[in-house]
């Protein structure tokens, strides 16, 4: 199967835009491949309004976002590889979809790595399980 997250982020961004709000893409940064004006990059992120009042000949694929856009006057081309999109959301309400949180979050589409001794998550002691009332 190809990835999901192209043809979500196609449909997030019509399901936004049908609704008459902005939609926001935010980006990890600092992933290899993102184009984006460094300048307005914050703590590793940057948030890119991509309605179409603000961006011209926008094209979301298996590979990535791209499309040309002013930054404080500066035209300039951007590219996001789809991995590095954490989120799309409407400006004006929050909805939207989270894709990943941290820096460098793997792509969900990809399975996991097989646990390693280095690896394995710490397994939990035997014996019955029990309830306790938490107030």
């Amino acid at each position: 199967m190809t990835p999901s997250r192209p043809y979500l982020m196609r449909a997030l961004n019509e399901w936004i835009l049908d609704n008459h709000c902005t939609p926001y893409v935010l980006v990890d940064a600092g992933i290899q491949g993102v184009q984006v004006p460094q300048d307005y990059v914050n703590n590793g992120q940057i948030v890119l309004n991509v309605s179409p009042s603000a961006v011209q000949n926008l094209l979301i694929n298996q590979d990535g976002l791209s499309f040309s856009a002013r930054f404080g006057g500066v035209p300039m081309e951007v590219y996001v590889p789809i991995v590095a999109i954490l989120a799309i959301y409407a400006r004006e309400n929050g909805q939207g979809m989270v894709f990943g949180s941290e820096a460098g979050a793997p792509d969900p589409n990809q399975p996991p790595e097989p646990p390693t001794p280095d690896n394995e998550p710490p397994k939990k002691g035997g014996g019955r399980p029990s309830l306790s009332v938490v107030k």
